[in-house]
């Protein structure tokens, strides 16, 4: 039986690009739900845009800077929750009847850590234990595609396609960090992804409609379309990030390279057709990753800005099926698939409405007000990327026992996202997203704190 050549056209490009390909894919078979970068955590960076590489002083430095990390003066406990809301306004250039929006929201735990300073050899010294949910991939799309024979304009291909995709990347960190001398700190996160976090993620596809076969003697045949299949992964490695802070008067230099590592990918398929899934053993290689950050305090260390540069290697992401080497972005042979880095570029600012009571001056309060603004670009094929912007504001309440942090992120694409489909779809999308973080640090206070760290 021979499909007439627009039927066969149209089925073959949803099937293999749709399942096969992904705007920011992980190994062809998820989608970073948000940012691909690896980024820290905790409501007070994301209140200044993430330029948090050279302020890095409180529970949530081994996440950006384990370098920072001597910075913290006591003791602490922190817990971070997120939640955030994406709105994807898609486009297809030949199937109008797919355009439309697609809303997803979640809320989970971010962050949690327990840190600990303490001085030995004459030196200050802070171990910390630190979870952090790195990579989110909850997303669920709806399309419908029809394909018309071009001569009777006779529906050939009617097909509705669900698509639902959950799961997360987590890591337990162990970080140290040591005050060298009074301008240098070294410091370093040793970060386990392991199975007892739960880290894996599932994508499922349901297919449903009807298509008509054209046979050689030009009759029709009607039959209908009612599939389903799931991709479900799992994911083991080990890396480490290494991160320095050069204090000089008013003025922070941070540091931060988070290594390359590869793990193994555990991937497991079933259809309707299958009794047991298929599994196949495989490798999967995360990119490495660097930046610098500079933050400067004035008057009288109320007022700090802040910048980061960061850039990740994303030409290095790369999966290992069957001994050959691919690019999960684009599916084609790594050495071809022209993925070249990409450059963040984050600035912030954080002011400190300081207040004490009287007459007991050691008990004081602090309110701060935050902002930022970022540029986060995805990697691409063709050696282009994916233009994202952004905006923040944050606030929140300190004082010697306890920290309460609040930041919303606002974060835009226009024209993104045209690598999860073939060239022929002519896809593209909008991305709105909003986000908000809640900390929440405790703390056993003991001796006198900088007015910066409140």
């Amino acid at each position: 039986m021979a499909f007439v050549k627009n039927s066969f056209f149209i089925l073959t490009v949803i099937i293999m690009f749709l399942i096969s390909q992904s705007d920011i894919a992980f190994a062809n078979e998820a989608e970073f739900a948000s940012s691909p970068n690896p980024v820290g955590s905790g409501a007070r960076a994301l209140g200044m845009g993430g330029a948090f590489i050279g302020v890095a002083d409180d529970a949530t430095a081994a996440s950006w800077n384990p370098g920072g990390l001597f910075q913290v003066e006591t003791p602490e406990i922190s817990f971070v929750g997120d939640w955030f809301h994406r709105t994807e306004d898609n486009t297809f250039g030949g199937h109008p009847e797919s355009n439309g929006p697609e809303v997803v929201s979640k809320e989970a735990v971010n962050y949690f850590s327990m840190t600990y300073p303490f001085r030995r050899f004459d030196r200050t010294m802070v171990v910390s234990l630190n979870y952090q949910r790195l990579y989110d991939f909850t997303r669920e799309r709806n399309y419908h595609f029809t394909e018309k024979d071009k001569e009777t304009g006779e529906v050939l291909l009617d097909e509705d396609i669900h698509y639902k995709q959950f799961g997360s990347l987590s890591a337990i960190g162990l970080a140290y960090s040591i005050q060298m001398n009074n301008f240098l700190s070294l410091g370093f996160t040793l970060n386990f992804w392991n199975d007892f976090l739960n880290n894996m993620w599932e994508k499922q596809y349901d297919f449903k409609g009807y298509e008509i076969a054209k046979t050689d003697s030009s009759t029709f045949i009607p039959f209908d379309i009612d599939e389903s299949n799931t991709d479900r992964f799992s994911f083991n490695g080990f890396n480490a990030n290494i991160g320095m802070m050069w204090r000089i008067n008013r003025l922070n230099v941070g540091m931060v390279f988070k290594f390359p590592f590869t793990g193994s990918l555990n991937h497991e398929y079933w259809d309707d057709t299958m009794n047991e899934p298929e599994e196949n053993n495989e490798e999967l290689t995360i990119p490495g990753s660097y930046g610098i950050g500079l933050a400067y305090r004035f008057l009288d260390d109320d007022l700090t800005l802040a910048a980061d540069i960061y850039r990740t290697e994303w030409q290095d992401f790369i999966r290992t099926e069957q001994g050959r080497d691919i690019s999960p972005l684009t599916g084609l042979d790594a050495n071809k698939a022209n993925i070249k880095a990409t450059t963040q570029i984050r600035l912030g600012l954080e002011y400190l409405f300081y207040k004490k009571h009287i007459p007991r001056e050691e008990e004081w309060y602090v309110i701060p007000l935050r902002a930022g603004i970022f540029y986060d670009p995805a990697p691409a094929r063709g050696g282009e990327r994916d233009d994202y912007w952004g905006v923040s504001l944050g606030t929140g309440y300190g004082c010697k026992e306890i920290v309460l942090d609040l930041a919303y992120q606002y974060r835009n694409g226009q024209g993104v996202g045209a690598s999860m489909f073939d060239r022929a779809i002519h896809f593209s999308q909008d991305l709105d997203e909003h986000k908000i973080y809640l900390s929440v640090i405790i703390r056993h206070f003991k001796g006198k704190r900088g007015r910066h760290q409140y």
